[in-house]
């Protein structure tokens, strides 16, 4: 024949010297995570040493230039004031197009520059 256990003892007599206050509602947890911050020169017209956030790698990124709105604003006021010659130039300058850059390891786009 086996006796039944009492229940065990509630937790303010469990914890000697806590003695929480009747009906008061239980504090809340923060809970905070801290993360690294990404280890990176700003990304420019040119490559950039950055920690890719995809692979985690320190990479040096893979830049692909590519005509943007401005490229084309340019070409058309080069056309505009009739310098056909030079129409295409804009689109041959690095500091008229965006510079996207993208992991070398995984391929992953990390981001554009404008200018």
């Amino acid at each position: 024949m086996s006796h039944p256990q009492a229940p065990p003892p509630p937790y303010s007599q469990a914890v000697p010297g806590y003695y929480p206050q009747q009906g008061a509602a239980a504090p809340a947890t923060t809970v905070v995570i801290h993360t690294a911050a990404p280890s990176f020169a700003p990304i420019s017209n040119e490559p950039a040493t950055i920690t890719c956030p995809s692979c985690h790698a320190v990479v040096r990124t893979t830049v692909i230039r590519q005509p943007s709105n401005t490229t084309h604003l340019w070409a058309l006021i080069l056309c505009l004031f009739v310098c056909w010659p030079c129409v295409c130039a804009p689109y041959c300058m690095k500091s008229c197009q965006s510079a996207n850059h993208y992991c070398p390891n995984c391929d992953a786009y990390i981001g554009s520059y404008q200018n």
